[in-house]
């Protein structure tokens, strides 16, 4: 699988990483271009993309406090990356004695239109299909689902229950189905051939220079960060015994620990040199 870095998830990615510090303002537009350029995204391709997150909702225009144009993440979005934290550093995985959380959705016909919108969000946060209108996930998607339905005010549409799996087939029966299983797994494979390569090179480097680690570092985590919600983290008991996931939960560990502080030290001081 080709990795595709878009310039707006570039972004998103950066601003979860690195726009939330509290004793650090918001990014000056300068700045963020220029961080971006490492990556090669250029200029208009960042203006863009800034553009769209701030129509979404997601970017606030602000001012550095040497009154340079700049950019900050709106409440909504910082609630969102909170969210992401979790999954992405945390990486939960599931006991199967934990149980299941049910959403359950009735939309009225008048507005049908929010049924794709609803099935979607269910999909992203990494819910399976147990059958028409009834999606099953790991019991720890809980608090995350509902923050996403209240934000999204598609709350009154959804019913959510919590409990265990009492049906006529074995529990790893119902979960291959509710759940593509080899999809996930290419996912985890695809990101292990990119970035086992990059954590060997790393490994035997004893300089960490902040533009390199910056660079390996953004890519790595922008194409992690959606794995966590392609693969909710399913009790590890109903998965095949080659499952690849825990494999590239420890490589992406290993690149964070590794590039993480480097190349947060690159950007601080990019930024304080363009604030």
């Amino acid at each position: 699988m080709a990795e595709q870095h878009t310039p707006r998830s570039l972004i998103v990615t950066f601003y979860g990483a690195y726009g939330r510090a509290p004793d650090r303002g918001p990014v000056p537009v300068s700045a963020l271009i220029r961080l971006m350029g490492v990556v090669r995204v250029d200029p208009p391709s960042v203006r863009s993309a800034v553009s769209r997150l701030k129509r979404r909702g997601l970017l606030v225009p602000d001012r550095t406090p040497g009154g340079a144009a700049a950019y900050a993440l709106s409440d909504a979005a910082r609630e969102l990356l909170d969210d992401g934290d979790r999954r992405i550093y945390g990486r939960p995985s599931a006991r199967l004695s934990d149980g299941w959380v049910l959403a359950v959705f009735s939309v009225p016909e008048q507005e049908r239109h929010k049924r794709h919108l609803l099935r979607s969000r269910l999909a992203r946060l990494g819910f399976g299909t147990a059958a028409p209108g009834v999606w099953i996930g790991p019991a720890h998607l809980l608090r995350e689902t509902r923050h996403t339905l209240e934000r999204l005010e598609l709350d009154r549409y959804v019913e959510l229950f919590r409990g265990a799996h009492a049906g006529f087939e074995p529990t790893a029966a119902s979960v291959a189905r509710w759940w593509d299983l080899p999809a996930m797994a290419r996912l985890h494979r695809s990101f292990l051939d990119a970035y086992e390569p990059v954590l060997r090179r790393w490994s035997r480097r004893r300089n960490l220079p902040g533009d390199e680690a910056y660079r390996d570092y953004l890519l790595a985590l922008d194409r992690w960060r959606r794995l966590p919600y392609a693969d909710p983290g399913l009790p590890s008991e109903l998965l095949p015994a080659d499952w690849p996931g825990g494999r590239s939960a420890k490589v992406f560990g290993a690149l964070h620990n590794r590039l993480r502080e480097a190349s947060a030290a690159y950007v601080a001081q990019t930024m304080r040199s363009m604030a």
